[in-house]
Parts: C-alpha cells; structure tokens; sequence
C-alpha cells in the first residue's frame, strides 16, 4: 500500500483552511506528503521534533503566542506524549489539536502497529479527550476545522484520527 497524495492534500487543504499556519510534526511515514507540503509552502512554519512529547511544550508555546497550530503525529507518539498532554494541555488548560495517524487498527499489516492501534482510542476515552475519525477526504477539511474549533472552545486537547481509508491508496 501506498500514501494517498491527493487525500494528502486534501488533509493539508483543510489544516490551511482551518487558519492554521504552524505545525509540530515528527515524521511518520502516512504524514510524508503533509510534511514536505508544509515544508514547501513559505506561509507554514513546520517544527519537526525528535520526541512527540517536545510537540506538546511547542504546541502550547504557540498557542499561548496566539498561533494556531495543529500537532500532527502518529498514534504511538500520541503514547509518547501521554505525560505532556495530562501534566501540561489538560492540567493547564491548553488547547491541543491534535491529527494522529490512526496506526495498527483493523486491516493493519504491519505488527509494530497493532499494539497501539488497539489502545489508542481506549486511551483518548480514559483520558476525556474527544475524538473523531476521519477516513473521507471530502469531509476531512470540515473535520479538522471542528476538532481545532472544540479544541479552542474547550480548552483541552482534542484529536482526529486519520484513519488507513484517507492515508492509503
């Protein structure tokens, strides 16, 4: 299987779209194209970090700068971020939106995955964090607008699964 460029886009029209302008990133390979979209384009700053956790600290700084960002990163960097979501974004009241590329659930043929797809939305309900998923990149653009919307309003974390129907082939 391959990445989808054209639902890439669509997902990188709809973070555009959703007034966003800066990004925190760790490379993953189904958020490829995201990247070097966000890389290319000179109206995006993309901050690409070594540990999901450093997205977090970054996230919240831009925010509390008035920049709205978007974090993006793959469900077991969601794990790996777990501390600085609960002790800083939910302790401190800090808006998070988060795309997680939705890894390791149904279909998945890799098992390196397997084991965070099935705890990662167990995971978001234990911690009270509101989630969607999003497999159409016809509603994807909507999607994202609403999860940065609900995370501002609610001033909590908020994520949005891309699931393996938007970022495959």
């Amino acid at each position: 299987m391959t990445v989808s460029l054209e639902n890439s886009k669509a997902v990188y029209q709809g973070i555009k779209d959703a007034g966003i302008r800066f990004l925190t990133a760790l490379p993953e390979t189904w958020l490829v194209y995201l990247l070097q979209m966000a890389d290319e384009d000179p109206e995006m700053c993309l901050v690409e970090v070594a540990k999901e956790e450093e997205a977090v600290g970054i996230a919240a700084g831009a925010y509390f700068a008035g920049e709205p960002n978007i974090l993006l990163m793959q469900n077991h960097g969601f794990l790996a971020a777990i501390n600085g979501i609960v002790s800083l974004a939910q302790l401190y009241s800090v808006p998070l939106c988060m795309l997680i590329a939705y890894r390791g659930h149904i279909g998945e043929p890799y098992p390196w995955h397997t084991r965070g797809g099935i705890v990662t939305e167990p995971l978001l309900q234990a911690l009270q964090i509101p989630y969607s998923r999003a497999g159409d990149p016809r509603r994807v653009g909507r999607q994202i607008r609403e999860a940065h919307t609900l995370s501002l309003s609610a001033l909590s974390p908020v994520a949005l699964l891309l699931d393996r129907d938007l970022m495959e082939d």
